[in-house]
């Protein structure tokens, strides 16, 4: 049995269902539970495969990531009992880089708080108050942090658009960590959160009315003090698909700001991805029942 563990439409349970994968929503727990006793291979999105889920799945052989991040599975879980971990990269790099590119050029251009103004009554005109803030991404510097697939495609267009471009990871750089982060008007997070990683990037080391744009891992930040430097005016604003806790509490501090852009862990999500994730998730079932290497096994 084949589980995709997805919040998909009804479109998209029907597409997988004549592809004999059954869809289970993440937030269906009963249903998941249910079927955790048969599933063989276990295609997982965002909801965590902890060690007590790994356990209570006695056939379980591959667990698909549906995305690249494996930082939601137990992995010496899944080694222990022989369980293959693959991921699928390149799958989504178009549509994070779409969105990461819609993010910046939001908080630059004040999006969020003109389209809530121009639904307000006497908005339209209380709008141009806003006009000191709008800036644009030409002759701007943005530093990328991280150089795989997402940051490569971004990189090109954003000097098309009159950026200059800074680039560090741990193996590819044109520029310090340092630098980037003390010369940049925009900062994008690309990073994989691991040890290494968490808590890697400090706000409190950015550019005076610097934007951070974060479509990685929330953790790579400390986000208290990603508050503290949004809500004191130290950085201009903010554009987020990814939060240390998610989904986000009700509540949290980030929400109430004014600069901030958020959207609900989905600038992976575009249909295009998911045919290309499908198509690939399934080319692993063929190789997993017929004996073949598994493609971009990670453990």
């Amino acid at each position: 049995m084949v589980v995709f563990h997805f919040d998909g439409s009804e479109a998209l349970k029907d597409r997988v269902a004549g592809l004999g994968v059954t869809l289970c929503p993440e937030s269906d727990e009963t249903g998941f539970a249910r079927l955790l006793p048969e599933v063989e291979v276990l295609w997982h999105v965002l909801k965590p495969v902890t060690a007590e889920v790994i356990a209570r799945a006695p056939k379980l052989k591959l667990i698909q990531k549906i995305g690249i991040g494996v930082n939601t599975i137990d992995l010496e879980a899944a080694a222990a009992r022989g369980i293959a971990v693959c991921n699928l990269p390149g799958s989504n790099s178009r549509a994070v880089a779409e969105m990461t590119l819609l993010l910046m050029l939001a908080c630059l251009r004040r999006l969020a708080d003109l389209n809530s103004l121009v639904r307000t009554p006497g908005g339209w005109n209380d709008a141009w108050d806003l006009q000191d803030s709008f800036g644009e991404l030409g002759g701007r510097t943005v530093g990328l942090v991280g150089y795989g697939a997402v940051p490569r495609l971004l990189h090109p267009v954003l000097e098309v658009l009159g950026a200059r471009v800074l680039y560090w990871s741990r193996s590819r750089r044109n520029s310090g960590l340092d630098e980037l982060l003390a010369e940049a008007d925009a900062v994008s997070l690309h990073l994989p959160l691991d040890p290494e990683t968490a808590g890697l990037v400090d706000v409190r080391r950015l550019k005076a009315g610097a934007i951070l744009v974060n479509t990685a891992r929330g953790a790579l930040v400390n986000e208290a003090h990603l508050v503290d430097s949004l809500r004191s005016g130290r950085l201009a604003a903010a554009g987020l698909d990814v939060f240390t806790a998610e989904p986000l509490p009700p509540g949290h501090p980030l929400l109430a700001l004014s600069n901030v852009v958020a959207a609900p862990h989905l600038a992976w999500l575009t249909r295009e991805t998911l045919e290309r994730s499908i198509a690939a998730a399934l080319e692993n079932v063929k190789r997993l029942r017929e004996g073949l290497p598994l493609l971009n096994r990670v453990a």
